[in-house]
């Protein structure tokens, strides 16, 4: 099979893990080129806000594993493919001196063992770094149930590293799989991980979740991403909306299971970013959040008692629990209410505030500027205690936070 052949099937392959090249700073030492600042080229961004152009590509889509969820797996009739390491290190050295892209992101099926497509992708890893002494960014996917000693040498070469955890629990990995153990292959390989990255600094470790494969409720989610977040030093979760294999009647849910995956993305960064508790999320009653409006509009609506706002005198947690109030406007009110006496909206849109949103629930100088009611459209009172399904009658949704 030619080089460009198997590209066009391993890189097409490779859509669906999620990557984003935040959060790393580690530096490589005597690099020469390289530096994070067609087929199997995506776009992420680092920590500076620069978008770069990754070389996001599977080592093989061959794998022994039977995962439900996945297109690759070892029952579907698709053309396999695999590259040696020697030839997927020429690939990227050549896209990378042709300016077509500036990392690498190097997933794989399983092909005989987690232990034996691992060393192909050492290979690979350590040539760039080594033989052509390569200093830009390299996420590298970790197999299930690999050697710690791989995931030592992986975490001593590479930016970033991740095992997709899938699955909330063992009880949802079974309706998916066979073959894999979720506490053994998944959240063991999850722990190595962390334990190595208190050896490397700069080195950080993500997860995916596959949302609405089997069954799992966003409150099982929640609690999932909690613990990985508080005990393996996750630097984030990314949330992928199952797509089913083959044609069915679960194609009809796609459109459902991207509003659940934006609705996931935004509670996951209140968590990360707003610090929100367990007790602050709103769960409908099937366990799921509500679809229509987003969390953080949600917790106000439910928690009205709390509002309106003095923003004068509110802290730090009680601006960021405000709608329309994120964390740069956050710290600027902050900053001018040090010096300057806050009395009317413009002072606030000037900080980024957005107004529609915050109106009902602050208080500037004593006077309210805006009521629930009006919010909804004259639905209900503003001091009324308001469940969330009487919340969404009136209201359009919203698709980001702040």
């Amino acid at each position: 099979m030619e080089l460009l052949e198997k590209l066009d099937i391993l890189g097409t392959a490779a859509k669906f893990d999620v990557c984003a090249a935040s959060g790393s700073n580690k530096k490589i030492q005597g690099a020469s080129f390289g530096a994070v600042s067609p087929s199997g080229v995506c776009h992420s961004f680092t920590p500076d806000g620069r978008c770069i152009s990754l070389f996001k590509v599977l080592m093989t889509n061959e794998c022994e594993q039977d995962c439900g969820y996945c297109q690759n797996n070892c029952h579907r009739d698709i053309r396999r493919a695999r590259f040696t390491p020697e030839e997927l290190v020429r690939l990227f050295v050549q896209f990378y001196t042709r300016n077509y892209v500036e990392g690498l992101f190097l997933s794989s099926g399983i092909r005989a063992s987690s232990n034996r497509t691992m060393e192909d992708m050492l290979q690979v890893v350590e040539q760039l770094r080594i033989k052509h002494r390569f200093g830009g960014y390299i996420h590298l996917k970790i197999l299930p149930g690999c050697e710690e000693s791989m995931i030592e040498k992986a975490v001593s070469l590479c930016n970033r590293v991740s095992v997709n955890i899938e699955v909330p629990s063992d009880r949802h990995m079974e309706k998916l799989s066979r073959k894999k153990n979720f506490e053994r292959d998944i959240l063991g390989t999850i722990g190595k991980i962390s334990r190595q990255l208190k050896k490397e600094q700069g080195v950080t470790q993500t997860t995916q979740y596959v949302v609405g494969a089997a069954g799992e409720t966003d409150q099982e989610i929640f609690h999932s991403v909690s613990q990985l977040y508080h005990t393996y030093n996750l630097k984030r979760a990314y949330y992928s909306a199952y797509q089913p294999i083959g044609q069915g009647s679960f194609a009809a849910k796609r459109e459902n299971l991207l509003v659940r995956e934006n609705r996931l993305y935004q509670m996951d960064f209140l968590m990360r970013q707003y610090h929100f508790k367990s007790d602050e999320f709103v769960f409908e009653r099937d366990g799921n959040l509500n679809y229509k409006v987003d969390p953080k509009m949600a917790y106000a609506v439910n928690n009205m008692h709390l509002f309106p706002i003095d923003l004068q005198k509110a802290t730090e947690t009680e601006l960021l629990r405000i709608p329309g109030i994120g964390p740069t406007s956050c710290r600027r009110i902050l900053q001018i209410r040090k010096s300057v006496r806050l009395t009317d909206l413009q002072q606030l849109k000037h900080m980024g505030v957005v107004i529609k949103r915050a109106a009902p629930f602050i208080l500037l100088n004593g006077k309210a500027f805006g009521s629930l009611d009006e919010l909804l459209k004259g639905e209900r009172p503003m001091y009324e205690q308001l469940t969330i399904e009487q919340f969404i009658k009136e209201s359009v949704g919203y698709d980001t936070i702040q």
